[in-house]
Formats: C-alpha cells, sequence, structure tokens
C-alpha cells in the first residue's frame, strides 16, 4: 500500500524538495501552501505520481481544519515557516514578529491538532515539524524567529509524550543556514542583501534537508528520531560575545 506525505508549504524551498524525493520514492502526495500557481506546476512536473494540492495559509485555524481535519496521511510535514526582518527587537515592525508567531507557532499546532486524532485513531502515522538551530542558538536579530523555532522544539517533544503508548512518532528537524528563499523573504526581496548569507560559504541546500526527511520517515516503525541538528561543514558555533568599553570599570 502506497503511503501519503502531507507537505505544508510546498511552494517553495524544503517543501518543494521534499515532494520531489518523496515521489521518487513512490509516494502519494498532498501539497498545500499559498502560491497556488507554484504548486500547481509541481503537480505538473510530479505528473506520474499521485498529487493532490491545496491552497492553503496554515495561519487560519478554521481553514486548516477544514481542509485537512479528514485527510488521513501517514506524514505530516510541518514546513511552512518564514523569518522577517534582522533588526534589534527595539527597531524591528510588530506585524512582522506576528506574522512569525502565527505562521511558525500557531500553523504547526493548526495543522498538527487536524491530523493529529486521525493518526491516533489509526495507531500510527509521523509528525516532522522543521524548525531550526536558531531555537537553540541565539544571534542578534534572531529575537522571535528564533523564539517561535524554539517552540516547534518543545512543542514537537511535548507531543512525544502525548503520544507515548501509541505507534505515531513525532520528529523534530533543526536545520543550520541553508541556502533557500529564506533570506529573500527574510529580507523582503533585498536579492543582494540574501545573498551575502551565503556567500564563500557551502550552505546546506533544500535537497539535503528533503533526504533527511526522507530517512528519519522511513525508519523502521519502533525507530523514533526524536530531534536532529544538521549544518553544513561550513557553520558551527561562534565564541560568546563580549562587549568591549574604553570605560570598563578597572577590577
Amino acid at each position: 500500500m502506497r503511503k501519503t506525505i502531507l507537505i505544508t508549504g510546498a511552494s517553495s524551498g524544503f517543501g518543494t524538495a521534499a515532494a520531489r524525493r518523496f515521489a521518487q520514492g513512490g509516494w502519494q502526495l498532498i501539497l498545500t501552501g499559498r502560491r497556488i500557481d507554484r504548486l500547481k506546476l509541481l503537480q505538473e512536473e510530479l505528473r506520474a505520481t499521485t498529487t493532490s494540492i491545496l491552497a492553503l495559509d496554515v495561519r487560519h485555524r478554521e481553514a486548516v481544519s477544514e481542509a485537512l481535519g479528514s485527510l488521513e496521511p501517514d506524514v505530516l510535514l510541518n514546513n511552512a515557516g518564514l523569518a522577517l526582518g534582522l533588526e534589534p527587537a527595539w527597531a524591528t515592525d510588530p506585524q512582522d514578529w506576528e506574522t512569525m508567531v502565527d505562521t511558525n507557532v500557531k500553523g504547526v499546532m493548526y495543522c498538527t491538532r487536524a491530523v493529529l486524532p486521525g493518526m491516533v485513531a489509526r495507531n500510527r502515522g509521523h509528525v516532522v515539524n522543521i524548525g531550526s538551530t536558531a531555537g537553540s542558538w541565539p544571534y542578534p536579530g534572531g529575537n522571535v524567529y528564533g523564539a517561535t523555532k524554539a517552540f516547534v522544539e518543545q512543542f514537537s517533544r511535548n507531543l512525544r509524550a502525548d503520544l507515548l503508548g501509541t505507534r505515531v512518532r513525532v520528529s523534530y528537524l533543526a536545520p543550520g543556514m541553508a541556502q533557500t528563499e529564506f533570506s529573500a523573504v527574510r529580507f523582503k526581496g533585498d536579492a543582494e542583501r540574501a545573498g551575502l548569507v551565503y556567500a564563500g560559504a557551502a550552505a546546506l541546500q533544500a535537497e539535503d534537508i528533503a533526504e533527511i526527511v526522507y530517512f528519519v520517515t522511513n525508519l523502521p516503525g519502533h525507530v523514533n528520531v526524536n530531534a536532529l541538528e544538521v549544518m553544513s561543514i561550513d557553520q558551527s558555533w561562534g565564541h560568546l560575545a563580549v562587549h568591549r568599553r574604553n570605560d570598563a570599570p578597572t577590577p
């Protein structure tokens, strides 16, 4: 029996790459996103695979419940998410904060809540939540984005606690720097600024993350990858930041 994966945010980046990888593996696909034109193109590309597409904004709870509540995916890939801005907390646009919370936090909650009762009733399924290294390792300007991804990690862990005794799996995947539309969205279309993020480094690619998701979801049913953090070899943790002042008091 062919398995089915439901992918949110499938119109670009990790979502599109995951759709291609799972199609290659013979899975049926349910792809959602706000940009239906892109989903139609992807559906046409993957026409050899059974692919359904849904125009969906994960920020809208009732729409999510109506669209996803009757579906029976074997895997839910909560991929829809974004970062907006890199300003310090006192200078950011509060609307950007709200958009990140509504998408990265509420969207994951809504989509999970829509399909989880069915998974529990069938006693099988797998929820894979895409987080970020920003959820564990802060950086200047990451303020609310990092906080939303920290939520996704803890939500994933608490889901695992709730689901103990069932055959429903939950995995949290935290990519580091990855070269997708992420920075272009963060900088609101400033391609030059976005390009500087990846200059001189071999960043992760969307296909890398798709391959990891495929691996995690195709392990034997008794194996649950709780959390997995992945970075490019050209990225690591920095030293602790210290602000040096000429007028610092002498010990």
